[in-house]
């Protein structure tokens, strides 16, 4: 499998984990108020990447790799503030922001220079 692949595929399992991550968290693991929290709409510009991740839109990965900074701030604020399960499940989404911006960033600079060839 070529690198281009394997950081696109990367890029996709690490924001659909995400995404689940995010919405077990809020749902119904770690919430802030019992019964779930509002907070699980923090997920809902995460979708607005996904089908672009999904096809391999150069574009795409560019913004996305931005937006998916203020998931990573939200993470270590949390990871820092929270005690328990929800620190540990903010550590999990400073990991997985991680992976996404650099798998993000590495697939766009790697197409660039396969479509300049």
């Amino acid at each position: 499998m070529k690198r281009i692949e394997v950081l696109h595929y990367i890029s996709i399992a690490s924001l659909i984990t995400l995404i689940f991550l995010l919405v077990a968290w809020e749902g119904w693991l770690a919430p802030l108020k019992p019964g779930g929290s509002a907070l699980i709409l923090k997920v809902l510009p995460l979708l607005l990447p996904l089908f672009g991740i999904l096809r391999g839109k150069r574009y795409t990965y560019q913004w996305s790799s931005m937006l998916i900074l203020l998931y990573f701030m939200e993470g270590a604020v949390r990871a820092w503030s929270d005690r328990g399960l929800s620190a540990h499940l903010a550590m999990g989404e400073v990991v997985l922001t991680v992976i996404f911006f650099f798998s993000t960033i590495y697939y766009a600079q790697a197409l660039g220079r396969a479509q300049a060839r």
